[in-house]
């Protein structure tokens, strides 16, 4: 696999989806640290760190968070693990945790399946702009 960027947090994204994207304009602006990059599990990349940790993405409808050599995380777990290293209030969603997964991840299934019913999709993925591109893979 190509080399990942050092010390860098992986969040793999449905590269279509405009939920999806606004999520990912949404933890850009609040990643004061910056912490994150990020890649469409569309792209070459994406589908490179999803077969190198053998994930079935046609069972794992969900935003993936990656911490290479450390783990990797999806569905709720991703959401609230990205929220903790944002800027801000949102570092606060972490007390969601005191819930059961299949509680949260039943929520998160929901909005992933209407997620294309509720907020469209695109024909491609987005394209960032150059101010941008260093935060992408």
């Amino acid at each position: 696999m190509e080399k990942l960027p050092a010390g860098k947090k992986i969040i793999l994204f449905d590269g279509v989806c405009n939920l999806c994207d606004n999520t990912v304009q949404f933890i850009i602006k609040h990643d004061k640290n910056d912490v994150f990059r990020f890649t469409a599990l569309q792209s070459e990349m994406g589908q490179e760190i999803v077969n190198y940790l053998k994930i079935d993405t046609s069972k794992t409808d969900s935003i993936i968070l990656y911490e290479p050599g450390i783990a990797y995380y999806y569905k709720a777990e991703a959401a609230l693990k990205i929220a903790s290293n944002l800027s801000g209030i949102y570092s606060f969603l972490n007390i969601l945790n005191v819930f059961p997964n299949f509680l949260k991840n039943s929520v998160y299934d929901y909005i992933a399946k209407n997620r294309y019913k509720w907020y469209g999709k695109k024909s491609e993925c987005m394209i960032p702009t150059p101010e941008l591109k260093a935060k992408f893979l």
